[in-house]
């Protein structure tokens, strides 16, 4: 006999280790939301020199409202991660490399932007004729976001 007990063992344990484990998942995902907002920001991107005039001319630009990664990686979370994963990564390398700005977009990159502009310029491409002309907007409209044609003395200046 086991000592007059009833032989059921105490599942008390098990709720500790699931209630523990739900409470640190919480947590993580609260870490992991924070974090890739944070590296969606203008100052993160800006962080990197190379990145410098384009976080400027953005902040000074009509988009500046929004976040790099608004236009810069898909809305999608599950295709967001691994987007930015490697977009970074090219980054990164770019930086350490000594690439001058801009480093030039992947095809994957320019795609993405593209599909940013229509999904939320929407409307407005449904009145533009000369949509089928060219195959990404930022061949007319390239110096919209960070201001391409604008004097060289207003687009490297020091970042705010």
């Amino acid at each position: 006999m086991d000592g007059g007990g009833s032989g059921k063992k105490s599942s008390a344990p098990v709720w500790k280790w699931l209630f523990s484990g739900l409470c640190a998942g919480v947590v993580l995902a609260g870490v992991f939301a924070w974090a890739l907002n944070a590296t969606d920001q203008r100052q993160f991107c800006a962080s990197c020199h190379i990145m410098q005039e384009a976080a400027v001319t953005q902040k000074k630009g009509m988009h500046a409202n929004l976040s790099c990664n608004e236009c810069h990686a898909p809305h999608a979370l599950m295709a967001k991660i691994p987007f930015k994963a490697v977009s970074g990564a090219e980054d990164i390398i770019g930086n350490m490399m000594g690439k001058t700005p801009p480093i030039p977009p992947s095809q994957k990159q320019r795609d993405v932007v593209n599909a940013n502009c229509v999904a939320c310029h929407g409307p407005v491409n449904k009145t533009v004729a000369s949509m089928a002309v060219k195959p990404y907007c930022v061949d007319c409209h390239r110096s919209v976001a960070h201001m391409r044609y604008a004097p060289i003395s207003e687009r490297t200046v020091g970042y705010e």
